[in-house]
């Protein structure tokens, strides 16, 4: 027999499980469809130090569990499915996954956005042990060490500039001779005593001992010449990729790939919302993802008012 549900939600991160429990505890019928844990890329975060709420560190995998369970406690509900497609246009919804079609009157699209890698040959073995893609959320493990910052984008001005008041040394690895990132960084940049540039430079290999970061290896991408630099982490800042392919022929996207959505977190269909890192915003965190879950299910429930199947 047909279910149709008042919202799906595609992911399981801080803004999915937020909608979550803000739907449930509004009364209206909510499915998660996750394909791995909840948590989203949260759940790689190892300590969490800017989230609210906890007077002690609590890791991401944790915290995704306990968000997941408290929407539950108010009825949502979770099934664990890889999504194939989805049609969002019209006032029924149809998501296909891996343990079937599901219908809902709403749908919010919380996919996230993962970070553009360097490619490097077993770089996933060193993430989370001196190789990092989240500056805000990791910086304060190298207090008074030495980091390099990958990148010469906006991002990366913004990582150098935040890890130069933590740590005792920044190197920022760019594979230009200038950075990219707009004029307002430049100046803050030059000036600080501890921020240093590798310039027309690319990461060819990371030195590793027992298994962490203690080193990198650059390769000049004018004369190939190469040399090391011994650092304690690196911070990846090259872009990050939105989960948004599998929509992009339905909801607006800008350039980059990120759903359009303001605040309201509504996009250019009737009844789909975007949270979290996979919307166009200024501050991909945590908590502003959570804040997109609130403002998705808010106007979810304000769409469903006037909802005519």
């Amino acid at each position: 027999m047909r279910h149709l549900y008042d919202m799906i939600i595609i992911g399981g991160g801080p803004g999915g499980y937020t909608a979550a429990l803000y739907a449930a505890r509004a009364g209206l019928d909510t499915l998660v469809l996750e394909k791995l844990s909840a948590g989203g890329q949260m759940a790689l975060t190892m300590q969490i130090d800017n989230y609210p709420g906890f007077d002690e560190t609590i890791d991401g995998f944790t915290l995704g569990e306990r968000m997941q369970r408290e929407a539950e406690r108010f009825g949502a509900k979770t099934e664990i499915a890889e999504v194939d497609g989805a049609h969002l246009q019209g006032p029924v919804k149809t998501v296909h996954t891996s343990e079937g079609i599901f219908e809902a009157k709403t749908v919010v699209l919380a996919m996230g956005a993962g970070p553009r890698k360097l490619g490097l040959k077993d770089e996933v073995k060193y993430e989370g042990h001196g190789l990092h893609y989240c500056a805000a959320c990791d910086g304060m493990f190298y207090k008074g060490k030495t980091v390099v910052v990958v990148g010469g984008g906006n991002s990366a001005a913004a990582d150098a500039l935040l890890l130069s008041r933590i740590c005792e040394k920044v190197i920022v690895v760019h594979r230009r001779d200038s950075l990219r990132a707009t004029k307002v960084y430049h100046e803050p940049l030059m000036q600080a005593e501890n921020i240093e540039f590798q310039w027309n430079q690319i990461i060819s290999d990371v030195i590793d001992k027992n298994g962490r970061v203690e080193g990198i290896r650059l390769k000049d991408v004018k004369n190939g010449a190469e040399k090391e630099i011994a650092c304690d982490g690196v911070f990846v800042s090259v872009g990050r990729k939105p989960a948004s392919r599998m929509i992009e022929s339905q909801v607006t996207l800008d350039d980059q790939g990120y759903i359009i959505a303001d605040e309201s977190t509504r996009t250019n269909l009737p009844g789909v919302f975007a949270v979290g890192d996979i919307r166009t915003k200024a501050l991909r965190q945590i908590v502003t993802a959570a804040a997109d879950g609130a403002n998705a299910a808010y106007y979810a429930e304000e769409y469903m008012n006037r909802w005519e199947g």
